[in-house]
């Protein structure tokens, strides 16, 4: 089985599966030097960790990370790095029954199609749990991004039909800390919380749209043609299990536009800087970037996993059937994506720092 590794430089491989033993990530590529803790990427999977409010699945994880390699005295050395969370708290007897019926809306079916032996507790490899590698990653990336200043911060924008008003920018971070939903519009959070609860009673789900941004990227990052900075975003991003629409920028908006409302303008900042007056292009022109903030949107589709009755098939016994899925799971998957969305952005763009120089590949020492 391939796809499991990400970058040319800063390089990813996850593994693991929802109900194994443990799940992690070990990164090849990350320069010496670079201080690195668990504490940092326990900061990281924090975001992410299930059971820490209503709107998330109840799996009763502490997602406990240990660095097992390429850290010596506080530092990365030069070597590769893993890290693993084990899995604690699980019960596969909820999916014994499922494992010849897959679940409408999952990969049950393709991925025994493709591979016939298939773990289906919890969706094995296919679970978003699995998204732990990512976040291990993306915390590495995140160290990387601090030696340049680059900040990446993730935040829902739309959950249902409630959309959030515009905010600052440069208070997203606070703003999202102050809710479970993580939405930089206080008003709009409350709204959200309530329509996740009302949904979740019941026994459905709701997707949303979840916003990523780069704040402080340097101009020239990307290389096009294959490898422009916004199309290895959008496959970064399509990795995520749940992600079914990426846009950059104004996106799909630029549909409704003219030439004269879609074009950035620029100027000369007081500090000799180059900057444009909007950003609809999202901090990215002809693949590259352009210095002003990398602005990515997912749609992300409900959980699949719903407690209504729903039509399926018995693959052993090749006949329809109906299934009720038990087991514990988000009724919307938006507030905790946003932790793998910023991790997601993180490793491209430090696999492209790396690629275009940015950063030295032997140790960051150099930088001082």
């Amino acid at each position: 089985m391939s796809g499991n590794t990400t970058g040319k430089v800063f390089k990813v491989t996850t593994f693991g599966s929802s109900h194994g033993v443990a799940l992690g990530a070990v990164i090849d590529g990350c320069p010496a030097g670079i201080d690195l803790s668990e504490d940092d990427i326990q900061r990281e999977l924090d975001k992410r960790r299930p059971g820490t409010s209503q709107v998330t699945t109840s799996r009763g994880e502490t997602d406990q990370a240990q660095i097992l390699s390429g850290v010596f005295q506080g530092k990365t050395d030069g070597t590769p790095i893993a890290a693993v969370v084990k899995n604690r708290e699980f019960n596969s007897s909820a999916y014994e029954a499922l494992k010849n019926t897959p679940r409408p809306g999952h990969g049950d079916f393709t991925w025994k199609s493709k591979y016939l032996n298939y773990d289906y507790r919890g969706g094995g490899r296919g679970s978003g749990r699995v998204t732990i590698g990512h976040v291990i990653g993306g915390a590495v990336a995140k160290k990387i991004l601090d030696q340049l200043g680059i900040k990446v911060v993730s935040h829902v924008t739309q959950i249902g039909n409630i959309k959030a008003n515009t905010v600052n920018i440069n208070q997203i971070e606070s703003k999202i800390k102050e809710n479970p939903v993580r939405c930089a519009d206080p008003k709009a959070a409350k709204e959200m919380e309530e329509l996740i609860l009302k949904v979740k009673s019941k026994g459905d789900s709701i997707g949303g749209i979840v916003e990523t941004v780069a704040l402080n990227a340097p101009v020239g990052l990307g290389e096009p043609v294959f490898d422009k900075l916004d199309a290895d975003l959008a496959k970064a991003m399509m990795g995520i299990g749940a992600v079914k629409g990426v846009e950059i920028g104004a996106g799909f908006k630029v549909a409704e536009l003219t030439g004269y409302g879609t074009n950035d303008e620029y100027y000369v900042t007081a500090d000799g800087k180059i900057k444009t007056t909007t950003n609809q292009a999202g901090g990215i022109l002809g693949g590259i970037s352009n210095g002003m903030p990398i602005v990515v949107r997912i749609a992300v589709k409900p959980t699949p996993s719903i407690s209504q009755a729903q039509k399926t098939v018995d693959l052993e016994e090749m006949k329809e059937a109906e299934i009720e899925i038990e087991g514990r799971h988000d009724p919307c998957i938006c507030p905790r994506i946003t932790a793998v969305a910023e991790a997601s952005m993180a490793m491209v763009l430090a696999d492209h720092l790396l690629r275009g120089g940015f950063i030295p590949p032997s140790t960051v020492e150099k930088l001082e």
